[in-house]
């Protein structure tokens, strides 16, 4: 399973790159692989204000649809529109071209609350 270090882990399955206040969300490799095949992913409203643990976006895969949620709490800055026109991306890059949405952090010390990549990797085991 890939996990990268740099990344932390939401118990939820999402995954956040912090590059200064804005925090990069996407879904783990471990829960691509357990949806399979993704294809519909419905993305949030630039703007929207969000609380962690809130639902922000949903990915529908041929099981099943399910909740986006925000890691950390923040506003929604950024959507990727290459998973809306192509969301097989969240199955074949989850760490790159599959990334969902990004925030402006709300507060910063939230995301060390997070799980590293040895801690998530110790929870889907």
């Amino acid at each position: 399973m890939n996990n990268p270090a740099d990344l932390r882990y939401a118990t939820s399955h999402e995954w956040v790159r912090l590059d200064g206040d804005i925090a990069t969300v996407g879904i783990s490799d471990h829960a691509q692989e357990e949806l399979t095949d993704v294809v519909f992913v419905e993305l949030p409203a630039v703007g929207r204000a969000v609380d962690a643990g809130d639902p922000t976006a949903v990915v529908e895969s041929v099981k099943a649809a399910s909740d986006i949620y925000a890691p950390i709490s923040g506003e929604v800055v950024e959507v990727n529109p290459d998973v809306e026109a192509d969301p097989s991306l969240v199955n074949t890059d989850p760490y790159g071209k599959g990334w969902i949405f990004k925030l402006k952090v709300k507060d910063a010390a939230h995301v060390s609350k997070l799980m590293d990549a040895a801690a998530y990797a110790a929870q889907i085991s």
